[in-house]
């Protein structure tokens, strides 16, 4: 690949000092497109855009290995290139973000320069963050308002599959053995937006199930309570409470049923009388058997 001025200028803004022609090597490379990889998931035209916008000086790797000794080259230029001609699986142009890069000659670098010059070292993958995973059938957020599809299942002939949109961070390139695209591999590294909504959607659901738990303990204990009332001798409300507040609801139901059977259910009809002393007072005015 010959080297203009043009591409001096563009690597000069990225140096630390100003590089002579003979000092670089520069090489073309095929980051992603918008045709459907091995995970059943596609890059949308504007997140393919974003991308050669935001990968615009970042370094590339090894293995998507970021120690220094792996970082060899880095990209000074970006576009989205369209092929009229071609068309993907899901019937749109064929659309790639094709970039080029450039590296320090140096006496390490010469055998990796042979093998991208040879076509051994080509296949590259991307690591990236999004905010929407839409679903190619009904447009639904499958990442926050999921729809009943199922990723890589038909549906009246048509195949679901996720659409890759809203890219938010570039993070790196990387030569690979084996990209998830044909042409070229895309590692969607979605961790900082999947994650944090992976994290939230969690938090949410366990907020809901706690809820939901705390809303079941207060009426198995209030059931309990009320079951109290008629066991002989009657059970004292601040006693159960006391007891109900460290058990967890599988306990509390065991306790419930055992509370049921002891209030005898099967003699209350006819047979609750208020309880008196002695004295003939009503101490606490609670129900209970008598037999």
């Amino acid at each position: 690949m010959n080297i203009g001025e043009k591409d001096m200028e563009l690597i000069n803004r990225l140096a630390r000092r100003e590089l002579k022609e003979d000092e670089v090597y520069v090489f073309p490379v095929k980051l992603c497109d918008n045709r459907t990889d091995r995970d059943g998931e596609r890059f949308s035209i504007g997140a393919l855009e974003k991308l050669a916008e935001l990968f615009v000086g970042k370094t590339g790797i090894f293995d998507h290995d970021p120690k220094g000794a792996n970082q060899t080259a880095r990209i000074y230029a970006a576009e989205v290139v369209r092929e009229p001609e071609r068309r993907t699986g899901a019937g749109e142009v064929y659309t790639a973000v094709t970039a080029k890069a450039y590296m320090m000659r140096t006496d390490s670098n010469a055998d990796l320069i042979k093998e991208i010059d040879g076509g051994i070292k080509k296949e590259v993958s991307v690591s990236c963050a999004v905010k929407r995973r839409v679903c190619s059938l009904c447009g639904a957020d499958m990442k926050h308002k999921p729809c009943s599809h199922v990723k890589g299942m038909y549906y009246g002939g048509k195949r679901c599959e996720v659409i890759l949109d809203g890219v938010t961070d570039a993070y790196e390139w990387s030569f690979v053995a084996v990209p998830a695209q044909p042409e070229a591999g895309i590692t969607k590294s979605l961790s900082e937006e999947r994650e944090g909504d992976t994290v939230k959607a969690l938090r949410a659901e366990l907020a809901e199930t706690s809820a939901d738990v705390s809303l079941a303990r207060r009426d198995i204990i209030a059931e309990i309570v009320r079951l109290g009332h008629f066991c002989v001798p009657a059970y004292s409300d601040e006693t159960v409470k006391r007891l109900c507040m460290t058990m967890s609801v599988g306990e509390l139901l065991s306790f419930k049923e055992e509370t049921r059977k002891n209030a005898d259910v099967g003699e209350l009809k006819g047979m609750l009388l208020k309880d008196e002393d002695e004295s003939g007072k009503k101490p606490d005015g609670r129900f209970r058997l008598r037999k």
